[in-house]
Formats: structure tokens, C-alpha cells, sequence
């Protein structure tokens, strides 16, 4: 293999990478911020709006501060603020180094995240945690 080769295989490489890092600047630089600027001080972001116009909790309420408590390195206080957002961390860690991973091995990427059957697992746990979450033998999972 030549050495224009080699240059041009490891251009693509790092072109093709673009996306995953972009993505984890992105999430980094959220996180940065919302552990620098406390979600429980008034003024500093807006209420949800789905908690303002009915009263009810969503499936993100408390991510804002879970994200801060974890940032402060708190994972007890966060997995009672977002439990739901807590467990997906791993998940989420996962199929990003999965993208990674592809990306750097110049693999074409997938048409689908995940398997369909998955996909609505999640949506019905979501679903589910976010009604439950809104009755009175939920209020554990209450922000």
C-alpha cells in the first residue's frame, strides 16, 4: 500500500469519526454547563413546558437536575430526580461506542438505531414510566 494511500485511508478515517465526536462535544458541553449552573436555582431554565400547561410530570422532568447531580458526582440524588434518564446512561454510552467503533472501522451505518422490537420496548417503558410516575403509588419517581 502506498504511502497517498495510507494518508487518504487515514483522512477517511478521521472525516468519517466527525459525527460521533461532534456528538460527544455536544453532550459534554451540556454537561459542563448544567453541572456549572445549578437547575435549582430559579431563573436559570425554563419550566417544562408540559409540567406548566397540565400539572403533570413528563418522562424529562428532573433530567436537568439529574444531569447536575451527576456532574457533582451525586448518583444517589440523581436516581431520585430521573431514575429513567440514570438507567438509560449506559444504553445510550453504548450505542454511541458502537458508532464510534463503526465509523472508525469505515463500516456503513446502520438504516435502523436499533431492532424495531426494541425501539417500542423502550417507548412502552417510557410510556409506562411516565403515567406511573404521575399516579399516587408512583410519586417515587416524582422529581
Amino acid at each position: 500500500m502506498s504511502l497517498a494511500n495510507l494518508e487518504r485511508r487515514g483522512t477517511d478515517r478521521l472525516r468519517s469519526v466527525l459525527a460521533p465526536l461532534g456528538v460527544a462535544a455536544a453532550a459534554g458541553a451540556v454537561f459542563a454547563f448544567v453541572g456549572a449552573v445549578d437547575p435549582n436555582q430559579p431563573g436559570h431554565y425554563p419550566t417544562c413546558p408540559f409540567l406548566w400547561v397540565t400539572g403533570w410530570y413528563c418522562p424529562g422532568c428532573g433530567t436537568l437536575r439529574t444531569i447536575h447531580a451527576l456532574a457533582h458526582l451525586d448518583p444517589v440524588a440523581a436516581l431520585g430526580l430521573n431514575p429513567l434518564a440514570v438507567v438509560m446512561l449506559p444504553f445510550l454510552l453504548f450505542w454511541w461506542g458502537r458508532w464510534l467503533v463503526r465509523a472508525w472501522q469505515g463500516r456503513p451505518r446502520r438504516a435502523t438505531l436499533a431492532h424495531p422490537g426494541w425501539v417500542w420496548a423502550f417507548l412502552g417503558v417510557v410510556l409506562v414510566y411516565w403515567v406511573v410516575r404521575n399516579l399516587p403509588f408512583g410519586a417515587f419517581l416524582a422529581p
